[in-house]
């Protein structure tokens, strides 16, 4: 998935929530204002997450072998991703910028774990590599 992708996945999920107040976030200056931003932005991604997870969830609920490997799966993608960000700012660790690069890192992640979860959302029929069954 590109960047490009990755950031217009985000700006529209902002978007469509009503949170993203472009102007304000866009004039964001200072570190405590671009972290007060990234860290809106994050609310509203966990909120996306959160509902294709429960979305999936409920698709499963007659399969509990399913069910209990997407809450291990999920688990420990939100392990990897914290971890994954911790170390792709660790180049600033220390520095006024590292909680905004975690941020954008963990920004860009869920950003891409919502759009994963989504594709499990709208398997083509007879996809035998989908865990999700259609919706009723």
């Amino acid at each position: 998935m590109s960047k490009t992708f990755l950031t217009v996945a985000i700006i529209g999920l902002l978007a469509s929530s009503g949170a993203y107040a472009a102007d304000k976030c866009d004039a964001a200056r200072t570190t405590d204002e671009i972290s007060k931003c990234a860290d809106g932005d994050l609310k509203v991604l966990d909120g996306a997450l959160n509902k294709a997870y429960r979305d999936i969830e409920r698709r499963l609920a007659d399969n509990h072998d399913a069910k209990g490997a997407l809450v291990a799966a999920e688990r420990a993608w939100v392990h990897f991703r914290d971890s994954e960000c911790k170390f792709s700012a660790a180049g600033v660790d220390g520095g006024s910028v590292y909680a905004s690069v975690v941020m954008q890192c963990t920004a860009d992640m869920t950003a891409k774990r919502i759009a994963d979860l989504r594709t499990y959302l709208h398997c083509e029929e007879g996809d035998l590599a989908c865990p999700v069954p259609a919706a009723d």
